[in-house]
């Protein structure tokens, strides 16, 4: 079976979209088959960074490894009534359509709860949740003691990533690899990044995540977009010498690929 992974939390601006892209990009550059789902069907952002891939690629006539992406079935297909029970047989049809072809399913969440994305967190084989380095965004995770910085609680996300794992242990599968990464850490304010960091340590050893350096605030990443391209693609497309904020962007990539300790499935000959 693929290998899940599903980027999430219930926060916006976090660089989901961001980090799907890029793990996406980089597994298939290493051989992959990867499959691909947007669940925030209203934005859709991880969706047309791969369309916007695809149109660039056909005008420029290059040929780039790319996830295939796979949209929810229409739901006229199907015989049920809107609800639950029509949005998990929707989300089912759509991953029994990728697995067979692929060797990695990500799945890009959106930045609230939906019954979707209750469903890919049932699944995940490794989740990925990026958040923004502040205590705002540490909120989604747990709540604290406003002046002590000490862990009172897990929040809402927490709670459901917890749903999510004995679910998994009641279906028999196997343990959720479940990865935070820190965005957009500056090289300032470096007392609340420290506060930060200690919080997030006491937090994983509480609830069972790890914690990894994700990506830092810089404009390559949003100019890339139209053209649906990484900063793995740089050189195949005949981009000139990178600058040293390329080159220091391209090698958070790489740490976070290895740090995220995926699995080598089988890849069918």
């Amino acid at each position: 079976m693929a290998h899940i992974i599903v980027v999430g939390n219930e926060k916006g601006g976090s660089g989901k979209s961001t980090v799907s892209m890029h793990v996406s990009i980089a597994l298939a550059r290493m051989g992959y088959r990867i499959g691909a789902m947007d669940l925030d069907l209203r934005q859709l952002s991880f969706g047309r960074y791969i369309e916007n891939r695809q149109a660039w690629m056909a005008r420029e006539n290059l040929d780039l490894p790319c996830p295939r992406f796979m949209p929810l079935p229409d739901a006229k297909a199907f015989d049920l009534p809107e609800g639950p029970q029509l949005q998990d047989a929707r989300m089912s049809a759509a991953l029994e359509g990728l697995s067979a072809e692929s060797d990695f399913i990500l799945i890009d969440c959106p930045g609230s709860h939906t019954r979707y994305s209750q469903f890919a967190h049932s699944v995940a084989d490794t989740l990925i949740t990026p958040i923004n380095d502040s205590f705002i965004d540490f909120d989604l995770l747990a709540r604290t003691d406003p002046e002590t910085g000490a862990v009172l609680a897990p929040s809402i996300y927490s709670e459901m990533v917890w749903k999510a794992r004995q679910t998994r242990a009641q279906a028999g599968l196997r343990p959720l690899n479940w990865v935070v990464l820190r965005n957009r850490m500056g090289t300032t304010a470096m007392h609340n990044k420290r506060k930060v960091g200690d919080a997030l340590d006491q937090l994983s050893r509480r609830i069972g995540f790890r914690v990894a350096p994700g990506f830092s605030e810089r404009v390559i990443f949003r100019e890339l977009f139209p053209k649906g391209l990484t900063l793995m693609d740089m050189t195949d497309i005949g981009a000139g010498a990178m600058t040293m904020s390329h080159i220091a962007a391209r090698q958070e990539v790489r740490d976070l690929m290895q740090a995220l300790e995926l699995p080598e499935p089988v890849v069918s000959p």
